[in-house]
């Protein structure tokens, strides 16, 4: 074989690699549009997750915020109805499990694993009555905590069903301090 041959068939070589990556990257250019508008769009992201700032909820006063379309309950609660929390007796809930995306999953019902330790008194819970979704009353109820008046559901000042058809307690959404007083929930 004579040196033209070898260099030939090195260019040859060189064509169809060159051929090769140059096709690849337009299949790769053409499909992409396809497969980017898979991602969620902007006004979804921007859905899952929000931030709130706590500071000018007064002790004793709740709020009703938004998160992903959902309502979310935001009470300062009073030293009042965080002692009534705790002094609850597991025994006394129907719902003995926290229902918290933010504590291991399974652990108790007990306050502490309702609430961010060191902020107690900040309750955090998705605002959906967990009988057949309705929006419970705040403040109300035997347990001067939140009252579903559509099937009669009534949950304490820590968001545990006590009496009343719902099945479980207020579920506590996936939330965490980015400051003393702001939360980003999602």
């Amino acid at each position: 074989m004579s040196t033209v041959e070898e260099v030939e068939g090195t260019r040859r070589d060189f064509l169809y690699i060159a051929t090769g990556a140059v096709g690849a990257v337009g299949v790769a250019g053409a499909i992409w549009p396809f497969i980017d508008q898979m991602n969620p769009d902007a006004s979804v992201r921007a859905l899952s997750s929000a931030e709130f700032d706590l500071a000018p909820i007064e002790e004793g006063q709740g709020i009703t915020v938004t998160w992903r379309g959902n309502p979310v309950f935001i009470r300062h609660r009073t030293p009042k109805e965080i002692a009534a929390a705790n002094a609850t007796p597991m025994s006394d809930l129907k719902d003995p499990i926290a229902r918290n995306v933010n504590v291991a999953e399974g652990s108790d019902a007990a306050d502490k694993n309702r609430v961010v330790d060191g902020k107690e008194q900040y309750l955090v819970m998705m605002a959906i009555c967990t009988h057949l979704g309705c929006v419970p009353v705040g403040e109300a109820g035997d347990y001067d905590g939140w009252f579903c008046p559509c099937h009669g559901s009534h949950y304490d000042t820590a968001g545990r069903i006590r009496k009343g058809p719902a099945p479980r307690n207020l579920d506590v959404p996936p939330y965490k301090y980015i400051s003393d007083s702001k939360i980003v929930i999602g």
